[in-house]
């Protein structure tokens, strides 16, 4: 069943998770909302993540007056690691430390999907664990001279050329690139909206 493109609006302008979206078979408008990404103090991460993703999906619901049929879809990535939490790269010295964090090192890729019809939230979180090996300094450059990790939480794609550095991954690939499948699935299951 295809839906009609005013049924679900996705609340994103990351073209991964369009791609990812549509990949599912699922028909879709997009509306980018903008909030504030501040991480409050002593906020846990997983607090964190959920809380924007919600905001994310009120903002666009709000933005757009969303009728009753409509269903606003919303998501937000973090990199955990330890209790550090790498957003995206102000510069190259900032991504170089993250990089620097991450090599020969495990992290957590964490993504909160919140789904909002009838201005009831149903949220869900998505945990992948994350190996990259030893990275030197020269190719942190090369890296961020492709321009791919500026707009990157942890400053990399795992679906780019950063996938030569991941040695290991434990859980979901889509979540890691910024979109659980699984868990949106789910969560359009619920409100008879799921492509499959």
């Amino acid at each position: 069943m295809e839906l009609s493109s005013t049924s679900l609006i996705l609340a994103s302008a990351s073209p991964r998770r369009r791609e990812l979206l549509a990949a599912m078979g699922v028909a879709f408008s997009v509306h980018s909302a903008d909030i504030d990404e501040t991480r409050n103090d002593s906020e846990a991460p997983e607090d964190y993540v959920v809380r924007l993703a919600r905001q994310k999906a009120q903002q666009a619901a709000t933005d757009l007056n969303v009728s009753d049929h409509q269903a606003v879809l919303a998501a937000d990535t973090i990199v955990v690691q330890g209790g550090s939490v790498f957003g995206k790269p102000a510069d190259l010295d900032h991504a170089k430390r993250i990089w620097s964090a991450l090599s020969a090192n495990k992290h957590q890729v964490m993504t909160a999907v919140c789904l909002l019809r009838d201005a009831k939230p149903q949220l869900k979180l998505s945990m992948t664990d994350v190996e990259f090996g030893r990275v030197t300094e020269t190719q942190m450059i090369r890296y961020w001279d492709t321009g791919e990790p500026a707009d990157k939480a942890g400053a990399y794609a795992i679906q780019g050329f950063a996938s030569a550095w991941v040695k290991q991954i434990s859980g979901s690939y889509s979540n890691v690139v910024g979109l659980p499948l699984r868990e949106v699935n789910q969560l359009l299951t619920e409100i008879n909206l799921n492509w499959l």
